[in-house]
């Protein structure tokens, strides 16, 4: 009897430890480290979505810039005597001549709007008490030809040169004379650049304007 009544205070021993492991394990408050859901845990909160960055390098956002080759015109408004619209190419200098100045103004590196801005400074007061100047310029392109893969022509982008021309073009094809490309400006001046040493010295990958046409001859074999 002795040794069955040991039998049932061990047994009733254990049940008692089990219950209050139970009891433990149901108190744990949620939020501990490890728990789902808490603070403390690898899903406490959603992933925030991605941010949107705006790159302020980008070279197409500095398209507007006014440059040699680029024709523009200039719309005058708000006077009853103001002068008729003026069109005219910006010359190899950068500058163009507006009508009544009677000096030229610098046109290239500009926005249009910092254009408008400065000759509405010329004109007003001293030729006009008020005035609206407007800036317009066409869509401005280039053209590659000969052994290029892809001979076309290219809508224009600031800091050009005749290199990234080519690359826009396909790339040289295999017949491609590289020493000898010749780019014809707007203007009719023509400049020979060799490519081969214009890829190792950044001063020969001469500027492109808008207007300009770069032929690329083939070799001779």
């Amino acid at each position: 009897m002795k040794s069955l009544a040991c039998q049932l205070s061990r047994a009733s021993g254990a049940l008692l430890a089990a219950a209050t492991l139970v009891s433990l394990c149901g108190c744990q408050s949620p939020g501990r480290s490890g728990s789902p859901g808490g603070p403390g845990s690898d899903d406490t909160q959603a992933p925030l979505p991605p941010t949107a960055v705006t790159d302020t390098n980008d070279p197409a956002g500095s398209a507007d810039i006014l440059s040699p080759g680029s024709r523009i015109m200039i719309i005058y408004s708000g006077h009853a005597d103001v002068p008729r619209p003026h069109e005219e190419l910006i010359r190899e200098d950068g500058t163009i001549s507006p009508p009544l100045l009677g000096k030229p103004v610098q046109a290239a590196g500009k926005k249009v709007g910092e254009l408008q801005d400065e000759l509405l400074k010329l004109y007003v007061p001293d030729f006009f008490k008020t005035l609206t100047i407007t800036v317009k310029y066409e869509e401005r392109y280039f053209f590659v030809g000969g052994q290029v893969r892809n001979p076309r022509q290219y809508p224009y982008l600031s800091q050009m040169t005749v290199l990234k021309a080519i690359q826009a073009a396909g790339d040289f094809t295999d017949f491609a004379k590289r020493t000898d490309v010749r780019i014809t400006r707007s203007n009719g001046k023509t400049e020979i650049v060799n490519c081969k040493k214009a890829q190792n010295n950044s001063r020969l990958d001469l500027p492109i304007y808008p207007g300009d046409r770069i032929w690329v001859p083939q070799r001779v074999f």
